[in-house]
């Protein structure tokens, strides 16, 4: 029986990717780093997950000479980037992606759980939800972030402390991921995934999901299947997961080897 729902955040529930880039760029300004991290660069440090574990890799890659230095200005660095992320996205905005509104509301008119398990902080997820919900009406029973996992994806940690927090097994639960790591970190966990690609995982494999799209899709909008289950109509829905969730019947997962299909 599906009994809950874990999203990943940065681009699964919101292309929150390049707000990320700006902030750290803005992060690097204020404390006078001539440092800029363009589109492509971010693309490549985006394979080391984790906000604070990316930029510990900038500058032991980049700066190794003074990276002793630097790192003891690090958590300065990631707190002014924190607050730079958070003025972005008052300033542009952050909406849900496609289908994300609509999957939420229905899994909550039917009584399904709902979780998030990322890397990012929790502050990111709070500023995220508040662009996207009434004050005191965010969906989510459980919000599993980075600083509370002992490690990043693509180990299963994060997904783990989702589940404990639900209290359901990892076999009455789907997950929505749109990166490798992510993937490969819900799996980890036993859990089955959904992928959808996004602005910055647009390359990635994904291979583990039973299922990879554009996005969620919505009925005027339907999204473009890539690999693995189709959902009718182009879009995914609460009545759709359930039917194919209904097909394991307490079977291992049947998984899908997803390339790079387009």
């Amino acid at each position: 029986m599906l009994k809950a729902l874990i999203f990943d955040v940065d681009g699964t529930l919101a292309e929150t990717e390049d707000l990320h880039r700006q902030a750290f760029n803005r992060a690097f300004a204020e404390l006078g780093l001539p440092w800029h991290w363009d589109e492509a660069l971010y693309a490549d440090l985006l394979t080391v997950m984790g906000g604070k574990e990316r930029l510990a890799h900038y500058i032991d890659t980049q700066h190794a000479p003074e990276a002793k230095a630097l790192r003891g200005l690090s958590p300065e660095i990631h707190a002014r980037k924190t607050v730079a992320y958070g003025a972005l996205v008052a300033e542009i905005g952050l909406p849900l992606r496609p289908g994300i509104a609509r999957l939420i509301a229905e899994a909550r008119a039917a009584g399904i759980r709902l979780a998030v398990a990322t890397t990012t902080s929790r502050p990111n997820v709070d500023r995220l939800l508040a662009a996207n919900f009434p004050p005191d009406a965010a969906p989510f029973d459980v919000i599993a972030a980075g600083d509370e996992a002992k490690r990043k994806k693509p180990a299963p940690d994060v997904f783990l402390l989702a589940l404990a927090g639900l209290n359901v097994a990892a076999s009455e639960a789907v997950a929505f991921e749109d990166s490798a790591a992510g993937i490969s970190s819900a799996r980890a966990a036993g859990l089955p995934v959904l992928a959808t690609r996004s602005r910055y995982t647009d390359s990635h494999r994904l291979d583990g999901a039973f299922s990879a799209v554009s996005d969620l899709g919505e009925p005027d909008r339907p999204h473009r299947h890539i690999a693995g289950v189709a959902w009718p109509g182009g879009v995914v829905d609460l009545a759709g997961l359930i039917r194919w969730h209904e097909t394991l019947d307490g079977q291992s997962t049947p998984v899908q080897a997803i390339g790079t299909n387009r």
